[in-house]
């Protein structure tokens, strides 16, 4: 079920307030938003509004059966770019950037924020449909840029059929086949990141795929290489 309001602070804070007050909501439940007051990004950035965009949230109910819930990261940005891809004429243009940023010509299309609330993992969705945000450090574009303009409403169903097949394949088959069709649609191996993990400076290397757990291996310039299991990453290149 979707569920769309004109206006709210945060999908993912309403959630979270439904799930702390006790409400039944259920998992494939969406709300979707028009115009986000408060909107967050990870890293504490703000999450821009720009209307006509996709803003919106779900929820996963975890259990200790499923794999383990960071992971659902890679399940959103793997779900998102099929929503995405199947509407371009050159999918091959998207690439995903770990752990889910969805980025086009190597600028950011998508990003997508997971909080834990109890039992569930709020996943926090917002791609740029129709407008992209002005950054300081990073590009960024929007579908309609290139000439690509999906109605919002019907983008949201595509997403939420998408996400929904990706939860079922990761809670039947487990990592392994998500880790391999994740890196399927990543950028390519060797491709230059700068990564900046929580309290640390800054670390340079290339990107030689995942881990088994879904973390990001780095490569290091003395031949190494180092799991990252959080942090910011940039591609050089790019600058995104």
């Amino acid at each position: 079920m979707i569920r769309f309001v004109t206006e709210t602070g945060s999908t993912n804070s309403d959630l979270a307030a439904q799930l702390r007050a006790g409400e039944a909501v259920a998992e494939g439940h969406w709300l979707v938003a028009d115009r986000q007051l408060a909107g967050r990004g990870r890293q504490g950035r703000d999450w821009f509004d720009g209307s006509g965009n996709f803003m919106g949230s779900t929820i996963v109910r975890v259990s200790p059966r499923d794999p383990s819930p960071a992971t659902l990261a890679l399940v959103s940005g793997v779900a998102v770019y099929e929503a995405v891809a199947s509407i371009m004429a050159e999918p091959h243009r998207l690439r995903l950037k770990w752990p889910n940023d969805l980025m086009l010509d190597g600028a950011k299309l998508a990003g997508i924020l997971l909080e834990r609330e109890r039992d569930a993992i709020i996943v926090g969705i917002g791609v740029n449909l129709a407008a992209a945000p002005q950054l300081p450090d990073r590009r960024t574009v929007a579908l309609a840029e290139i000439g690509v303009t999906p109605d919002r409403d019907t983008f949201a169903r595509s997403l939420a059929e998408c996400f929904d097949r990706e939860v079922e394949r990761w809670r039947t088959y487990g990592l392994e086949p998500l880790v391999r069709r994740w890196e399927s649609v990543a950028h390519a191996f060797g491709t230059p990141l700068t990564v900046q993990p929580p309290g640390e400076d800054r670390i340079d290397g290339t990107f030689d795929g995942l881990g088994a757990d879904g973390a990001l291996s780095l490569r290091l310039a003395d031949g190494s290489t180092r799991a990252i299991h959080a942090g910011d990453v940039m591609l050089v290149n790019q600058e995104s």
